[in-house]
């Protein structure tokens, strides 16, 4: 233990504690009193302090000590190891990528590939990875920030920090196994800014049903009173809805034409059917219950959400005079209509795939009313209430 003793021979103090495993002992000209020993109390703390965050330099406290001489070589070797054995940052990349896949999604794993030949490999690529400085990494955010995106835009800070956390997994795990300070410590990500939910009112949503094309109606029904993620309503099949119980069962997701498991546990879950979800679901098995999917093409293909969104949804928004929003806002409408009605914020949740309320209320603050239902009834007596239609059409076709 780190200690501040006197030397009986001169009545001198001096500093005793263990750096890097050895013991050091740092001789001083100050005599033994009270004063001088809480003076250098305060100094060892200090040291103590940076020997533990790894940011102390022994030069700079005891200038003239041989251990000042005799650590800073042994830097300087290690810095020379370091140099010499760490991988180039490209070969490292490739090795940490081909471990990786087997718990990434097909997604995912595009996502990241292009993020290393588009961003990393060009700045790092031929660089060791043991070589690679923190002022080299934060020059490399600050050049993101200049770039722009496909649509003239400068990457948003969401973007950049997508960009960024492939490199830190990168450095973190060579720092491991090659045994140096991973030069990403300290560096935080780019706070992003919240972004505000833009739903549909009761009103608009009504006027939407009414309006949109007949096989599409049960579609979009469904979008809104369920929350359901639109991956996870393409990727919809009739085995996994409950008639008899009334609930839609979440299992799947389809993300690029591939069928895999939910994004995470909260959205592995079971969604109760409101009376029009219900109906339009009941709809849409007269009309594709032959098929695996229950949303799909007249062959029996699931819906390709970008061609949906190009041909029915913004199409549909500017012939109602309806400011553009992405199809994912009616994942917000659905939240706000059960907040709205009054439901229960944990029964909410459950229906959102949420495992627990902090994103309900982070979210959507500012429409959460005084709550007191817990079992969907509320939602179900606002949509009698407001929904004047006569529900979806029975005489419904396959999607073209």
């Amino acid at each position: 233990m780190a200690s501040i003793r006197v030397r009986e021979q001169t009545g001198k103090l001096f500093f005793d504690f263990r750096y890097r495993s050895q013991r050091c002992r740092e001789q001083t000209a100050l005599d033994d009193t009270p004063a001088n020993r809480r003076k250098l109390e305060t100094i060892l703390k200090k040291i103590e302090a940076e020997i533990t965050l790894g940011s102390f330099e022994y030069a700079r406290y005891f200038p003239g000590s041989s251990n000042a001489r005799k650590f800073s070589e042994a830097d300087a070797i290690r810095g020379k190891i370091n140099k010499t054995i760490t991988p180039l940052f490209s070969d490292f990349a490739d090795t940490w990528f081909a471990e990786m896949q087997a718990q990434w999604r097909r997604s995912h794993i595009d996502t990241v590939a292009t993020t290393l030949r588009t961003y990393l490999k060009p700045a790092f690529g031929d660089k060791e990875v043991g070589s690679i400085t923190k002022a080299e990494i934060l020059s490399f955010r600050s050049h993101l920030a200049k770039v722009r995106n496909g649509k003239g835009k400068p990457l948003s800070a969401e973007r950049i920090n997508h960009i960024m956390t492939p490199l830190r997994m990168i450095l973190n795990e060579a720092a491991d196994r090659h045994e140096f300070t991973s030069p990403y410590q300290g560096i935080k990500s780019l706070k992003v800014p919240r972004t505000d939910v833009e739903p549909f009112t009761v009103e608009e949503v009504r006027l939407i049903l009414q309006t949109v094309r007949a096989d599409y109606r049960n579609y979009y029904t469904v979008r809104f009173f369920t929350g359901m993620r639109t991956g996870e309503i393409d990727g919809l099949q009739w085995q996994f809805i409950d008639f008899e119980r009334r609930q839609i069962l979440v299992r799947q997701s389809l993300v690029k034409d591939e069928l895999v498991y939910t994004k995470n546990d909260g959205s592995f879950r079971s969604i109760d059917m409101s009376g029009p979800v219900y109906e339009a679901l009941r709809a849409q098995k007269k009309a594709t219950g032959q098929f695996e999917y229950v949303f799909c093409s007249r062959n029996g293909s699931p819906l390709t959400h970008r061609n949906v969104t190009q041909r029915v949804w913004y199409p549909l928004l500017r012939h109602l005079g309806l400011r553009q929003r992405r199809p994912y806002q009616t994942r917000h409408t659905a939240a706000t209509l059960w907040l709205a009605a009054g439901e229960a914020p944990e029964w909410i949740a459950r229906q959102m795939g949420h495992t627990t309320t902090e994103m309900l209320f982070r979210v959507y603050s500012r429409y959460v009313p005084n709550l007191t239902r817990r079992d969907g009834s509320a939602m179900e007596r606002l949509l009698i209430q407001t929904l004047n239609t006569s529900g979806p059409s029975d005489e419904v076709n396959s999607h073209a």
